[in-house]
């Protein structure tokens, strides 16, 4: 998320919560396609993390592309944490552990896309090799300690730090030491919006399997796959993971509503400063119980709105859908996540197939499937076949939903080719993480180093 919200109009009823999220409803010929994805920020010489402060640091990377594309800075108590396009056409923003984020625009088509990953990574490099940084992809940083990766200023990560050792044994890595790539994607009525948001729950851990780019840690193999998909396993798991709810057939926006109330918030923003309101629930905020604790204590559609992004299940709903399930990765993978998803999701023939593919998976079973694929990725297990053949289905209904949707760039191409990677990784049944750890025993002699050089963007 590339910044917080200030809007300070009054909430005036709970209804009001499940109306804001069904206000995303939009007319086909106004969905969009935004993608989102996050990359490790390393300095060439040693493969060492590089901080946020100095003449070579996070800081000069983000003054850097401020001057050079005129957007606008996003400040948080004096310091530079991001920036953002003018119009709202996209954003920069950091992670935690200075992972670097660029949030695309609303684009039309994966063509488009891709030619805004590529020229935001040609811009960066601009910027970044004189002074010695490089960037690389994938879920989990492969090397370095808690204590050596920087901590950006932003305010709600301190809240979100000192909160997170309190409800799960994984979330300060998940806040440090993971990247993602993330599509969000539009819906044109409650209906549309249940049949998206189930399709994207069931099929998340097969994401995860097939963008598994997570398996050292510390320098060394960490025995999984996606090590990122293990730890939103032990996260916060009243804010993550599957939500059972989601698979009832009458789910619509009130039944989120009604479960984002419930847990607890991270922060309000009140006279421009982040207050910790982690020991309440928003249910509890709008019955009073910051009143005598801060300033203005009514509750506001700014205050519902950052909640709703500091709420983590594997599809999140907002008003637009968020696909979370997926390891960051190389270029290529930048374009094949929103390129999956659109495929499956955006044509109404590819639509109808996938939900029909898909009814019947149980909660249970698409838990079990979770639970399985950062260690075992396409080799696990569902209904006596292997996530590869699952694998192998799921990619032939996106490749014909984009070959349906008939988005076709100058030299007459639709949007399936990008699906290329994928369609290789199920051919080989083997994922990027599993082709790290060969090169890794093999002519990388067991060490963790030449992965910077060969998988830097």
């Amino acid at each position: 998320m590339a910044r917080d919200t200030t809007d300070d109009t009054p909430i005036g009823s709970l209804d009001e919560l499940s109306g804001y999220l069904e206000s995303g409803c939009k007319p086909k010929s106004e969905w969009r396609i935004g993608t989102e994805h996050e990359k490790f920020v390393f300095f060439a010489e040693g493969n060492r993390p590089v901080p946020y402060e100095g003449p070579r640091s996070i800081k000069a990377l983000l003054e850097g592309m401020a001057a050079m594309l005129g957007w606008e800075p996003i400040m948080d108590a004096g310091k530079i944490i991001g920036l953002v396009e003018p119009t709202g056409q996209g954003a920069i923003s950091l992670e935690p552990g200075g992972q670097f984020e660029l949030s695309g625009a609303p684009l039309e088509t994966i063509h488009q896309t891709c030619r805004e990953s590529n020229a935001h990574l040609a811009q960066l490099r601009e910027i970044a090799d004189p002074l010695g940084i490089r960037f690389i992809g994938m879920g989990g940083s492969p090397k370095w300690g808690f204590d050596e990766t920087p901590r950006m200023p932003k305010s709600r990560y301190d809240i979100m730090t000192r909160y997170m050792p309190k409800v799960g044994s994984q979330g300060l890595d998940m806040m440090y030491r993971t990247c993602t790539i993330q599509v969000n994607l539009d819906f044109g009525s409650e209906a549309d919006m249940r049949r998206k948001m189930q399709v994207g729950m069931k099929l998340q851990p097969l994401s995860t399997a097939l963008f598994a780019s997570s398996p050292f840690t510390g320098g060394k193999p960490n025995g999984l796959v996606s090590w990122r998909g293990d730890i939103w396993r032990d996260t916060d798991n009243q804010r993550a993971g599957l939500l059972p709810f989601v698979f009832n057939d009458s789910f619509g926006f009130d039944d989120y509503a009604q479960w984002a109330l419930d847990v607890p918030m991270y922060f309000v923003i009140r006279d421009g400063k982040y207050i910790d309101a982690t020991h309440v629930t928003f249910r509890q905020f709008m019955n009073g119980a910051l009143k005598g604790e801060i300033s203005h204590p009514e509750p506001t559609r700014g205050d519902w709105t950052n909640h709703l992004s500091t709420v983590f299940p594997d599809v999140r709903l907002k008003r637009f859908l968020e696909m979370r399930g997926a390891d960051g990765g190389p270029w290529r993978l930048i374009c094949a996540l929103p390129a999956f998803w659109v495929g499956l999701l955006y044509d109404e023939t590819a639509l109808d197939e996938i939900a029909d593919y898909t009814k019947d998976w149980t909660v249970d079973e698409v838990q079990a499937m979770r639970d399985e694929v950062p260690r075992d990725g396409l080799r696990t297990t569902f209904r006596g076949q292997t996530l590869q053949e699952v694998g192998k289905t799921v990619l032939g209904i996106s490749r014909k939903g984009l070959v349906g949707r008939a988005r076709l760039n100058s030299e007459g191409h639709d949007e399936s080719h990008f699906l290329a990677p994928l369609e290789e990784t199920v051919a080989r049944g083997t994922t990027l993480a599993e082709e790290m750890l060969v090169q890794y025993r093999g002519r990388w002699e067991g060490s963790i180093e030449p992965l910077f050089a060969e998988y830097a963007y």
